[in-house]
């Protein structure tokens, strides 16, 4: 199945690229990158180390700009010219290390850099009104933590992914890009931060963009996966069309032929 086939008609996406192409000198990153993500979907994207991945991603985010090619939002096309911009436009990113304040309480990471501020002209921070909305967010997307003041550094490890998604979405983010969600997390964790994915696609219509290197998570957590492979999407199913098995050969299959295309060359 050719990418772009497995998931729906370009006007069931919020998201689509085409042709997206980025090299940095002589180096092609990205070489005609075709990918489309679903409203409420979850997306997989997996591939090899140096493969484009990161590259790609940081052009969803408006951190890069792209040499060539084309990006919708709901049909529209648009051109990120930085992060803000993308943020303007509903897409968050979600990082590995997840950019939180070990030392601040959850209450006030969550309205970090968006704190609320009364009091007219010579304003203060209301922290009365951020504990009040956080309590109510985290319960509205079910996220269960000691306290809105609990310093971030005494949560779990799954704690603190869900605080960090919930910064994300608190906004009326459409597309949240996230960055190994379940790493180096316990089952019990990892349930949590499923659970909250699912509820936020599912539940909340936001669509999901998941990389990440181990394939059994993006079993657990994502509708669709696609692989990028040298630059481009050269693999494009459905979960429930394929299995953990299929896409490992896969890899492993793309893997050999690059070796041996890479012997052939000398």
């Amino acid at each position: 199945m050719s990418p772009g086939e497995a998931g729906g008609g370009a006007a069931d996406d919020i998201l689509r690229t085409e042709g997206i192409t980025k090299r940095f000198g002589s180096v092609v990153a990205l070489r005609g990158i075709d990918m489309h993500l679903g409203r409420g979907e979850v997306l997989g994207l997996v591939g090899d180390n140096g493969a484009g991945k990161t590259t790609f991603v940081k052009i969803l985010c408006g951190y890069q700009r792209p040499d060539a090619g084309n990006m919708y939002i709901d049909g529209e096309r648009v051109e990120l010219r930085s992060v803000s911009d993308a943020r303007a436009k509903g897409i968050e990113t979600v990082y590995q290390d997840l950019a939180l304040v070990p030392q601040l309480p959850v209450y006030k990471n969550l309205f970090l850099k968006r704190e609320i501020v009364s009091g007219g002209r010579l304003g203060f921070l209301s922290d009365r009104k951020m504990r009040e909305l956080a309590r109510r967010y985290l319960a509205d997307i079910k996220v269960s933590i000691p306290s809105v003041d609990t310093p971030v550094d005494r949560l779990s490890g799954g704690q603190r992914q869900a605080i960090a998604v919930a910064r994300a979405t608190r906004s009326e983010v459409k597309i949240l890009l996230l960055d190994e969600p379940l790493s180096a997390m316990g089952a019990k964790e990892s349930a949590l931060i499923i659970d909250l994915v699912k509820d936020l696609s599912k539940n909340r219509g936001v669509s999901i963009l998941v990389i990440d290197h181990n394939y059994a998570h993006v079993f657990e957590l994502c509708d669709r996966v696609n692989v990028i492979h040298q630059g481009k999407v050269s693999f494009d199913r459905r979960v429930a069309d394929t299995s953990l098995e299929e896409l490992t050969d896969y890899m492993v299959s793309e893997y050999r032929q690059q070796v041996m295309s890479g012997r052939a060359e000398r």
